[in-house]
């Protein structure tokens, strides 16, 4: 969970929800519009949605900003693997795919966001939870030690820097826990039931500070001894200055952990074949996965492709082909496949659009859709190199000031005189915005479902789950040690736009 608006902590946790901001802390009861499914619509809501849709798109066509460059200037096809090897600012005259303009922007090791904006927050140790009265004096005491945080990054910077949370970070070390112990519960059960005789092998994506890493083998180390003698763990991590993080504070614990490793690569680019029995473990990590963005026709329902050109001058402009991006064709033939039900919200019913066609200044095209092809490239990776593995994945599946006018649309935010500012559109420049999505999670659990679970495992297995961040928290959690006074328990009670898919 990172920063979001002005004025609140709480843009990513509900309840608490979601990624927070500073300064000051409130609650926000965000009960923002789900992950888009397309039945997710009351009956007789679909019109009417689609009529309010024909005018904002209208609207949109008549914001679009001029460019002073000259559009007939060849571009480059460039994309986010070509500029991180050959770009140190971002590139001009150049077009991309929306998905590579996005993770160019986050993750470019010259100047992406993670690289030179992003700082987690990270107490030096646990809160005692039972000194607090409720979960209001826990948020001001939390909200005033970051904004103490803030301003010291402020004072000492003339680039102001974004400073964002992670459950992990501020409910250690019991969420990590909560995390340790339904994994030895499962693997304890595995074997039981003689699915494997394997050690416990880890494989962590995206881990931030190495905080969960820690927590998960301290609960093991002191809980579990005979099946930690026996753990792997590893930390995949994409950030080369995040992976110098975990090293350093792993080498420097007082009691370090001998079977650990940390792998400096990106988990999309994953070529190892792990034939173990494994649990892999992303918490937080495909919200900040790059998405392609589609458009689809009127009258055929056929999806385009977004490219972003960026001119010589900086200027961005989106523009629709037809798809030949092989990513983007496999992800809509499986989530078509899979998801049989699943109607894109873009696109609206056959009797609207004919109506539709009558109408004056009418777009040929419908609102666009992010979809989540990274996070989908993720699955295939599990699929394909990790055949045996166990999932334990979190993150949100709404969040509030979204792009407006699309489906499945990020919130895009940056720092800005001590607030956090959203934006409407994703066109932004490279490097300063944190970008980051909801996830429809019962849509990626049919995928993950088509994509990883073979007939000769399935029914080993058992059933793919979804569940809240309060169910997986009821089933795991040593509840008691995140109890205020009040009996107002953080550890279930935030985090309420939180999902886990559990297989």
């Amino acid at each position: 969970m990172r920063g979001l608006r002005a004025g609140s902590l709480s843009t990513r946790i509900s309840g608490f929800q979601g990624r927070w901001s500073s300064p000051a802390i409130q609650q926000r009861g965000l009960k923002a519009r789900k992950a888009s499914k397309g039945t997710d619509e009351p009956a007789g809501q679909d019109s009417k949605q689609s009529f309010k849709g024909y005018f904002e798109t209208v609207a949109e066509i008549m914001r679009m900003p001029l460019t002073t460059a000259d559009p007939n200037i060849p571009s480059k096809r460039v994309t986010a693997e070509y500029c991180a090897k050959h770009y140190t600012a971002p590139p001009r005259n150049v077009t991309m795919l929306a998905r590579d303009f996005i993770s160019d922007s986050l993750y470019n090791p010259a100047y992406g966001y993670f690289s030179k904006q992003a700082l987690i927050f990270s107490p030096q140790k646990g809160y005692d939870f039972a000194r607090f009265r409720d979960s209001a004096d826990f948020l001001r005491h939390m909200g005033q030690q970051y904004e103490d945080i803030e301003r010291e990054l402020d004072d000492v910077r003339s680039i102001p820097r974004q400073l964002w949370h992670t459950p992990t970070e501020i409910l250690k070390p019991w969420y990590g826990y909560s995390v340790a112990r339904h994994i030895a519960r499962q693997y304890a059960a595995d074997r039981k039931a003689r699915i494997h005789s394997d050690p416990l092998v880890i494989y962590e994506v995206g881990g931030g500070n190495g905080t969960l890493m820690l927590n998960i083998m301290d609960y093991l180390r002191k809980n579990e001894p005979v099946i930690y003698s026996q753990t792997e763990y590893n930390l995949v991590e994409i950030s080369p200055k995040l992976a110098r993080q975990q090293l350093s504070r792993h080498t420097s614990s007082s009691m370090p952990h001998a079977n650990t490793r940390i792998i400096n690569r990106s988990i999309l680019d994953w070529d190892t074949p792990e034939s173990r029995a494994c649990f892999v473990v992303a918490m937080e990590v495909i919200d900040n996965l790059a998405h392609d963005v589609v458009r689809y026709d009127f009258d055929t329902a056929e999806a385009y492709q977004a490219v972003v050109r960026v001119f010589a001058d900086g200027e961005f402009e989106e523009f629709y082909e037809p798809i030949s991006d092989p990513l983007i064709s496999d992800y809509l033939a499986q989530r078509a496949q899979a998801a049989k039900e699943y109607r894109s919200p873009a696109v609206p019913p056959q009797l609207y659009r004919r109506i539709r066609a009558q109408l004056p200044l009418a777009p040929n095209m419908t609102k666009a859709e992010f979809i989540p092809t990274h996070a989908f490239r993720f699955v295939q990776v599990l699929g394909e190199f990790f055949p045996r593995h166990r999932i334990v994945l979190s993150d949100f599946y709404t969040l509030p000031d979204t792009v407006p006018n699309a489906v499945d649309a990020p919130v895009v935010q940056t720092r800005f005189d001590g607030s956090m500012v959203p934006c409407d559109t994703y066109l932004v420049q490279p490097g300063w915005f944190d970008i980051f999505f909801p996830t429809n999670f019962e849509l990626l659990q049919q995928l993950y479902i088509a994509t990883c679970r073979k007939p000769t495992v399935s029914a080993a297995l058992g059933q793919v789950q979804v569940c809240t961040q309060r169910e997986f928290a009821l089933q795991n959690a040593d509840l008691p040690q995140t109890a205020t006074r009040s009996g107002e328990n953080p550890m279930v009670d935030f985090y309420e736009n939180n999902k886990f898919l559990l297989s």
